[in-house]
């Protein structure tokens, strides 16, 4: 696990700026399109969505891997080495742990210890508290201590994200 997954902040050193920067970009690709999937799966006692939000998570993780490393050849003008697709790989992978937490929500549902739409709505309240936090990871990279006004942005991010979550739903479906 460790080749494919390091914290923004490994042993108190931070990662390069375009490293942590990548990361917290698909961190909120994948949360916004997880929210995306959930918001109109039809839940029932048989049917939580677990792997419609699984297949999500997973697609758009090999889709953004496979085109950042595209465009990362591009902009460096050469052949990508395997470390180099290695890196894209730990990059995307925000996008995977974006699913997580509301699958192991749906779960719930789907084991019977929650009613089918709570768990839906505890899952999508879950992705949006993630894109909340996104405020206070931004401080971070940046070496910041959160302030009050980091709530502030916290509550814009999540309210941007939710915007275009709608018109993506809308559009879509």
């Amino acid at each position: 696990m460790a080749l494919l997954h390091r914290p923004l902040f490994a042993s108190g050193l931070p990662l390069e700026r375009d490293r942590a920067a990548a990361r917290v970009s698909a961190y909120v690709y994948g949360n916004v399109l997880i929210l995306a999937a959930l918001i109109p799966i039809p839940v029932s006692p048989g049917h939580v969505g677990i792997l419609i939000v699984v297949g999500v998570a997973l697609s758009t993780f090999v889709a953004h891997a496979f085109a950042e490393s595209i465009g990362q050849g591009i902009r460096e003008n050469r052949t990508l080495t395997a470390a180099d697709r290695r890196a894209e790989l730990r990059d995307s992978l925000p996008i995977l742990t974006a699913a997580v937490l509301p699958c192991a929500v749906l779960a719930c549902a789907w084991l019977g210890w929650l009613e089918p739409r709570t768990a839906q709505l505890l899952a999508e309240g879950t992705v949006l508290a993630r894109i909340g936090g996104t405020a206070f990871v931004v401080r971070r990279v940046e070496g910041r201590r959160p302030q009050r006004s980091t709530l502030i942005q916290a509550l814009l991010v999540t309210a941007v994200a939710t915007a275009v979550v709608v018109v993506k739903v809308i559009l879509t479906h």
